[in-house]
């Protein structure tokens, strides 16, 4: 190495902090709201980084990291009452955004658990069920999964659901499988859509996930997503009581309006995915010498890490303000499905930028960014492809449903 290779220490000014919070948006929450978000980053940050990585080679999920999930007190952060947080769907994003900045696996098991299990359960659910579910669900003693798309069944579930639900007396008897179910391995109960096979409608029931007639089979092989433990699960003949049939739950529309809310938690997902890449690119290109400089210095360079943060500033706008709709009952499906449908695309965009800018180094997983483009093809697939939700805002800008 000669002297030109570390530039001399007298001569440094102190970079920048490698912060994707490039317009402040965090400055919209409240001083307590803001006091959480720091807790979970604070978590994220000092507990899951620095071991993220090997669960994720391995394919393993790290359960020594739930006591402190749990007293973080962020599952069901919008539902009122029922034991839950009662915040806002704003938080809620921010709170999302956090973990994903540093895995998205773990948000994914977040989002599985307090925004579509529970979620169903808030949406769809009787009172009787809510004060029996919820209150263990948001103190994270009972995990929850969702349980609608099927191994032949993923965009179509709205017309093609095969599992099945008929009525015998006081309970119901499922058949069929479901596949892709996050948590379903090792969790306490699957919300299990199926139809019902005397009118023909689409109902959703809770499922303890060892009753009989149930089998969970872990998926292999996954190139994302990998400490998520995703489950094949197999209804034979299951039964279940009238009393855990969402009571709420009458046709796939009520599906519908639990996916609508969480889309946009999907796309806060994909904004902390994007982010969580870009700011390590940053403080590795701050550190990383080629020529005798840091490569942060090149122009090439800046312009990648421009590009990126026009992309995680301008897909954040768009989910606060998706927000602050939610929170004011404005949001509509469509408004849901763009913003889950520009973000992932900006995500992966972003990612692979990230990537770019790592050269042979980006493709390590001890250089974090590899895991984040990964794991960002889940993403852009998982609660609606982007063809599925272009199809969702067409229909709502110009009258017509393309949809077959």
């Amino acid at each position: 190495m000669n002297r030109h290779d570390t530039p001399d220490p007298a001569t440094q000014l102190r970079l920048p902090d490698a912060d994707g919070d490039f317009y402040g948006f965090s400055g919209l929450l409240s001083e307590e709201e803001n006091a959480l978000r720091q807790r979970v980053r604070a978590f994220m940050e000092q507990e899951v980084q620095p071991v993220i990585s090997d669960f994720w080679e391995r394919d393993e999920f790290p359960f020594q990291l739930l006591p402190g999930l749990k007293a973080l007190g962020i599952s069901g952060i919008p539902y009122q009452g029922y034991g839950c947080p009662g915040g806002t769907t704003t938080l809620l994003g921010f709170v999302t955004m956090e973990i994903a900045r540093v895995d998205s696996s773990i948000a994914t098991f977040f989002g599985v658990h307090s925004g579509l299990a529970m979620g169903s359960i808030y949406l769809c659910g009787s009172r009787e069920q809510k004060e029996r579910w919820l209150p263990p669900m948001a103190r994270m003693e009972v995990i929850g999964s969702f349980g609608l798309t099927e191994p032949e069944v993923g965009s179509g579930a709205a017309g093609g659901l095969a599992t099945t639900a008929r009525r015998d007396g006081d309970t119901w008897i499922l058949n069929g499988q479901k596949k892709w179910i996050g948590n379903a391995t090792w969790g306490d109960i699957t919300v299990v859509w199926a139809r019902d096979v005397d009118d023909g409608q689409v109902k959703g029931f809770v499922v303890e996930n060892r009753s009989p007639g149930v089998h969970v089979e872990k998926i292999l092989h996954k190139m994302a997503l990998r400490v998520v433990q995703n489950g094949l699960i197999t209804l034979e003949d299951c039964r279940v009581p009238e009393s855990s049939r969402l009571q709420g739950a009458h046709s796939f529309k009520d599906t519908a309006r639990v996916l609508a809310a969480t889309r946009a938690g999907v796309a806060w997902e994909s904004v902390g995915c994007a982010r969580g890449a870009y700011e390590y690119a940053l403080r590795y290109a701050q550190r990383r010498q080629q020529f005798g400089k840091p490569i942060a210095s090149f122009q090439l360079v800046q312009d990648l890490l421009f590009r990126m943060l026009c992309n995680i500033t301008s897909t954040q706008a768009v989910c606060v303000r998706l927000s602050q709709m939610q929170d004011q009952g404005l949001m509509r499906d469509e408004h849901a499905a763009l913003a889950k449908g520009v973000c992932t695309v900006r995500m992966r965009e972003t990612v692979g930028w990230a990537r770019e800018l790592l050269g042979g180094n980006g493709i390590l997983l001890d250089e974090q960014v590899g895991r984040f483009v990964a794991d960002a093809e889940a993403l852009y697939s998982y609660e609606g492809t982007r063809e599925m939700n272009a199809l969702i805002v067409g229909r709502a800008i110009t009258g017509f449903s393309a949809f077959v």
